[in-house]
């Protein structure tokens, strides 16, 4: 065994870790492994306090905890829209933290997709997540319009990774808006937002992104690259907790633009409880929400968000990015002979948070994982994603969880399970 695959080479690279002493902030459980941060992030004892003291406030105070609690729930959304906007280079003013993923998708796309003549078509990618596409099928439709003849998607060449070329050549004079994902959820490829955005607006496209996969993860600098508009989920990278609450982004040449469904929370909020039925929309991202805020699923990420802003996410990206190259390393290593192959970019600048690890008994063996204290993630048809978060996981949590797949892999431990996935893989 050479250094690299040795404990003693993980350990000394988590003496040296400057992100250590947040693993302490996690509740990690005994005898497990948590290798599923990408899906859902686990709570931290910051996020705990925060729900806790918004409970407290409705204990203590009631309605007044609206505007006279600790964390007033009136102002939460702006708040933690602000404390977000660091991590994805936003102006606080164009960041809400607001609905879910899916709803605020169909608030972006309802504000900015505006077929006329021609220029009718939604262009998208073969590989992204399917709630993105029945968003866009489901607008299309209520414009009156055929999802196949107006939704155009890029194909895979490879069935993993886009080519960022095929989506710039695919940007054609009757394209009216492009979605596309930062990361892809099966290969982790990381596209390059910048340039993508940059093609799109010499061609007068609106464009904006799902960063379900990249926000905590990666930096971002949306106000810079001039994106039209990006949505986004917190209950990943952010560990804000099941179904937590999402965010969208709208740049500030768009501020001031109607949103396309308005609510009682679009309002401007010095406005607000005048009651009038004609619309005074806020000229932040604020326009964009639409219900009451979901105070009990915003208030866990005042607390999460606290200890990103303590780590960095430059740091946060650099460890990320060490955690998943040690993984592959050692995958390349100690697993390559039972057939195991890396589907996801190896390089830096195209990879994501997480590592996806392609074998034809791909389900069974995310089942044994979890049987020997591995919490992996399966997707269809034959993909392990693993991924090590900055936050809580270690270099010696990369390196057991590669010994025990060596042996469930050398032992067949494996073969006592079906390969087929759970109802929730």
């Amino acid at each position: 065994m050479s250094l690299s695959q040795s404990i003693r080479y993980a350990k000394e690279f988590d003496n040296k870790d400057p992100l250590s002493d947040f693993r302490k902030e996690f509740y990690l459980q005994p005898n497990t492994i948590y290798m599923d941060g990408n899906s859902l992030g686990l709570l931290s004892k910051k996020a705990e306090a925060s729900l806790l003291q918004s409970l407290n406030d409705w204990k203590v105070n009631g309605i007044d905890g609206w505007t006279e609690g600790n964390e007033p729930w009136f102002y939460m959304a702006e708040k933690i829209g602000k404390m977000t906007s660091s991590l994805i280079g936003a102006l606080p003013k164009e960041t809400i933290t607001t609905g879910s993923i899916t709803t605020n998708l169909h608030q972006m796309l309802s504000t900015f997709y505006k077929p006329e003549g021609n220029k009718t078509k939604i262009l998208a990618d073969s590989l992204t997540f399917p709630s993105d596409v029945y968003a866009i099928k489901s607008q299309l439709t209520l414009h009156g319009l055929s999802p196949d003849l107006h939704l155009m998607q890029v194909k895979s060449d490879d069935g993993r990774t886009i080519n960022e070329k095929d989506i710039i050549n695919a940007m054609d004079d009757d394209v009216a808006l492009i979605l596309l994902p930062s990361v892809l959820y099966r290969s982790g490829q990381l596209l390059d937002i910048k340039a993508l955005t940059e093609a799109a607006h010499q061609k007068n496209i609106i464009i904006g992104f799902d960063l379900a996969h990249s926000i905590g993860v990666v930096p971002h600098e949306l106000h810079e690259w001039g994106i039209d508009f990006a949505v986004w989920c917190t209950y990943k990278y952010l560990n804000s907790g099941p179904g937590g609450v999402g965010g969208l982004f709208v740049h500030e040449k768009h501020l001031g633009m109607r949103p396309g469904l308005a609510g009682w929370f679009s309002s401007k909020k010095e406005v607000q409880f005048d009651m009038s039925h004609d619309l005074d929309h806020a000229t932040s991202a604020g326009a964009y929400q639409i219900g009451t805020p979901h105070i009990f699923s915003m208030a866990p990420l005042i607390g999460s968000l606290e200890l990103f802003q303590q780590a960095g996410i430059e740091s946060i990206r650099s460890k990320s990015l060490s955690l998943t190259r040690y993984l592959m390393n050692l995958t390349e290593d100690t697993l390559s002979p039972f057939g195991f192959s890396i589907a996801n970019p190896t390089e830096d600048e195209q990879r994501g948070g997480h590592v996806c690890l392609e074998h034809s008994e791909a389900a069974r063996i995310c089942k044994a994982l979890k049987a020997n204290g591995v919490v992996p993630d399966f997707r269809s048809p034959n993909v392990i994603r693993l991924a090590p978060i900055a936050l809580y996981s270690s270099y010696e949590d990369v390196w057991n969880v590669v010994q025990i797949l060596h042996d469930i892999m050398s032992k067949e431990k494996y073969k006592q399970y079906s390969n087929e996935r759970n109802v929730i893989a």
